[in-house]
């Protein structure tokens, strides 16, 4: 049996999107989301996912691109994922060969990639010459067999909205969105400012639900929120949630991402995903006060090229 490494091509999204659910069952993928990323990527990006193919068959995959948004020029990324019966066939190799050498056609000189935490997987980072750096949980909620926390009212002054409330102007959500970001940890720094490609990757992702997307509000203006995304059955993941700066330390962030939750359940969806750097306790422990359990951790990898 031959493995071979090609670009992806539109044909490929269901195939693509199968491994990425097999290898991270934690994170939302569809064929509809896979297509939506390759069709919106920034120019500068030179997003290029990657397929490895054994006799017809997709059993490997990868996300990479260049960090253009970073204000230091040179860093990438690459992510790679192989069907988990199919490995040790040579796919993944094959790929992160594939995606340095078109990464550092586009001047990458610094690399980021994502690996389970686990033997196998850091194994294979090290034999290709990457070396650990920070890490990440991904945590799952039980939202059909749990118990969520009661719903709470609004403190005096707040209201709970919808994302789908914006849609006219979703401008305050971008500046929303943007301060939050920066408080990220994460090894690139980002520069977001640019709200026609915010508009086209965020607002306009099929993953996102903007129904489900709580955002509470101070004097008509957006000040908390927490993004949802759904796979438009049963699984549904916190994108991002996050306060402004000035209100901060009101509980404001909580009290969005419980009545998203609350949300979510009624509306018949059962599981519930997110994600925090191992590093960031506080926000563990929200997570953890509303019944989220660690069920994979991924470690950060990075290569230096050239």
């Amino acid at each position: 049996m031959t493995v071979i490494v090609r670009t992806f091509r539109t044909e490929d999204a269901e195939g693509f999107a199968r491994v990425r659910r097999a290898a991270l069952p934690f994170m939302l993928s569809t064929a509809e989301s896979v297509r939506f990323d390759v069709a919106h990527a920034h120019p500068d990006a030179h997003y290029r996912p990657l397929v490895a193919e054994e006799d017809g068959e997709i059993i490997g995959t990868a996300q990479l691109g260049v960090a253009h948004d970073s204000p230091e020029p040179g860093q990438g990324y690459a992510n790679v994922y192989v069907q988990p019966e199919r490995l040790r066939r040579g796919a993944g190799s094959l790929i992160v060969r594939a995606a340095e050498e078109f990464l550092a056609g586009h001047g990458v000189t610094t690399l980021y990639s994502w690996a389970l935490d686990a033997p196998g997987n850091r194994a294979f980072a090290e034999k290709h010459g990457y070396r650990a750096s920070r890490s990440a949980h991904f945590l799952r909620l039980d939202l059909a067999g749990g118990t969520l926390p009661p719903l709470q009212r609004p403190p005096a002054g707040v209201e709970l909205r919808t994302a789908a409330d914006f849609a006219d102007d979703p401008h305050p959500l971008f500046h929303l969105d943007a301060e939050t970001v920066q408080d990220e940890p994460g090894d690139i720094d980002t520069e977001f400012t640019d709200y026609e490609q915010w508009l086209s990757e965020t607002w306009g992702h099929p993953l996102l639900d903007r129904e489900l997307t709580t955002v509470a509000v101070v004097d008509g203006r957006p000040v908390a929120f927490s993004m949802a995304r759904t796979d438009g059955a049963s699984r549904y993941a916190t994108g991002m949630t996050g306060t402004a700066r000035a209100y901060r330390g009101r509980g404001l962030a909580k009290l969005a991402k419980n009545d998203s939750l609350h949300r979510a359940r009624a509306a018949g969806y059962t599981e519930a995903f997110t994600g925090n750097d191992t590093e960031n306790g506080p926000m563990l422990a929200i997570n953890k006060w509303f019944g989220y359990e660690i069920c994979a951790t991924e470690v950060r990898y990075v290569r230096e090229l050239g």
